[in-house]
């Protein structure tokens, strides 16, 4: 590693290509991914395995600093979703090379970070929201009947953190409110109650909200949304927010041709290392939790793909696609189907393509209709390529 000094935040995300953990890349992780980066870091900070999935897999935590501030995040709940997974081992990988350097120092002395990095290696290994049980984990938090659940919150008992970050990603339907702007990166404060009442607890998580946000709008303007508060005391968020410790849900969503999430990955550093900055520096109460409600809700309003002016059947209609993800020889395939097709149709798309009134076909001869995969398809009988290369 080249010989570097970092003294402030933007030394950190300047330096980013330093502390990348290069050994996680794209959209499929599961524990034998993990392995190797998981062990490098526990040599350094504490770590040990804290339970086991329902089929047998380890569940590690990861603790780094010697602060009287205490900071829990699990990342992995739902087995598809890593991004998060890979931002904390660069989190990680970066207090263990910088460890000496001012900036680090400082959030270290102030801050006890708990991390538990693959919450569900059951689902990630399938590549699968829920568990191996078929259960929504982040529908068990009240309850907590599974295995991970369980682990999740003897980790939380023990721990005591004053603050929770719960990591997941998001499809890439969202917007950030009703602009065609993609919800690259976005945030909840969850409720604690059915009154969605702003508590001290939420107030202070919705002030670390407005700070990440400010820093995020100078790299992805407009690209930051919000999540509705709608409570639910079997979302692990909302049961935590309702213990009255600060709890921010953090979602990984989509950035121009990012499928892989490796540019939202480096966005999601530079928000974690702000909230972590923020609150280090107890610098919370210099913001308004006013700000939190001007960030603009998630909006349903993208598809990846839609084929603007398509002749089909005598008629002019746009053609929606969106891809659905399979895991197919441990890679994850972007399998592209038509959701919808409708005259004007009112959604953005990822990539949109004027198709100037001409015909389109399935290649095969087959008809075009809703809920058909089409990897290409003719255009006036020239081939137009749709499947996502993630090559």
């Amino acid at each position: 590693m080249e010989k570097t000094s970092i003294t402030s935040y933007e030394d950190f995300i300047v330096n980013y290509s330093l502390y990348k953990e290069e050994r996680l890349q794209g959209r499929y992780l599961n524990f034998d991914h993990i392995e190797k980066a998981i062990h490098e870091v526990g040599s350094a900070f504490k770590f040990y395995e804290v339970g086991k999935s329902h089929m047998g897999e380890p569940i590690h935590r990861i603790t780094v600093g010697n602060g009287k501030i205490k900071i829990f995040a699990w990342s992995q709940m739902h087995g598809n979703e890593s991004t998060t997974t890979k931002a904390v081992f660069d989190i990680l990988k970066s207090f263990r090379i910088f460890a000496n350097e001012e900036y680090i120092e400082s959030l270290l002395k102030e801050l006890q970070i708990c991390f538990v990095p693959m919450l569900n290696p059951d689902g990630a290994r399938a590549y699968t929201r829920v568990n191996s049980r078929g259960v929504d984990l982040n529908r068990d938090a009240h309850n907590r009947e599974e295995e991970e659940s369980k682990v999740l919150r003897k980790v939380y008992n023990e721990f005591k953190p004053h603050y929770c970050f719960n990591l997941h990603d998001q499809r890439t339907i969202f917007s950030a409110g009703p602009k065609p702007l993609p919800a690259t990166i976005s945030f909840l404060t969850p409720a604690m109650n059915e009154e969605r009442s702003v508590t001290p607890s939420r107030k202070a998580s919705m002030k670390v909200i407005v700070a990440m946000n400010e820093r995020l709008q100078e790299k992805i303007p407009g690209m930051v949304g919000r999540y509705s508060d709608a409570f639910n005391i079997n979302c692990t968020g909302d049961t935590f927010q309702s213990l009255d410790v600060p709890t921010i849900l953090f979602e990984a969503g989509h950035y121009y041709n990012d499928y892989e999430r490796e540019k939202v990955r480096e966005f999601l550093v530079q928000a974690l290392i702000t909230a972590l900055e923020v609150i280090a520096a107890k610098k919370i109460n210099t913001k308004s939790e006013e700000d939190y409600f001007n960030i603009p809700q998630n909006e349903k309003l993208f598809f990846d793909v839609i084929l603007r002016r398509a002749l089909l059947k005598d008629q002019i209609v746009d053609i929606a696609i969106q891809y659905n993800e399979e895991l197919v020889d441990n890679k994850i395939e972007f399998i592209p189907c038509i959701e919808k097709i409708e005259a004007n149709l009112k959604f953005y798309g990822h990539k949109e393509i004027d198709c100037e009134e001409k015909e389109v076909k399935l290649s095969d001869g087959g008809e075009v209709s809703e809920n058909v995969i089409v990897h290409n398809l003719l255009l006036k009988n020239e081939v137009l390529i749709i499947k996502y290369a993630n090559n």
